[in-house]
């Protein structure tokens, strides 16, 4: 294969809803974190979870249609491809890794949206650098 492919395929539960930022009428982009879990069984007979977090980013139209059917906990399927990005903050380099949305398919049904109350509980809570809203400004490069 001569080429490169960056392709992400994730499918995990939303985090928290989807944080809208508006540039102008027609642009616009749409933040959330995805958790994706593995379990497995250890030596002990234990039962072992672990979720990593992802950065996902949705953009303009696509954006606007994630905002207005998803929320946390919600299931998706997620296609895109992973951006890394560099800046210079308190005298030190920072990056961050996203996966940018080329397309989404809902999992979740309105009636499991609806039901999630006591049945429905994230594996891990939500990392603090996922929450930051500075880094998540600070990942915005157009």
């Amino acid at each position: 294969m001569n080429g490169t492919i960056n392709k992400v395929i994730l499918v995990g539960n939303l985090g928290e809803g989807v944080k809208m930022h508006y540039f102008d009428d027609k642009n616009a982009v749409g933040r959330f974190p995805l958790a994706t879990s593995e379990s497995y069984t250890n030596k002990s007979g234990e039962r072992i979870t672990q979720t990593e977090w992802h950065r996902i980013i949705v953009r303009n139209r696509l954006a606007e249609i994630c905002e207005k059917h998803l929320q946390k906990g919600d299931k998706v399927y997620i296609e895109g491809r992973l951006k890394t990005r560099k800046w210079e903050s308190d005298g030190g380099l920072r990056y961050t890794t996203a996966v940018h949305v080329s397309s989404i398919e809902f999992l979740s049904n309105r009636r499991d949206s609806q039901a999630k109350g006591d049945r429905h509980s994230q594996p891990t809570p939500l990392p603090d650098d996922l929450r930051d809203d500075e880094t998540l400004d600070a990942d915005l490069s157009f």
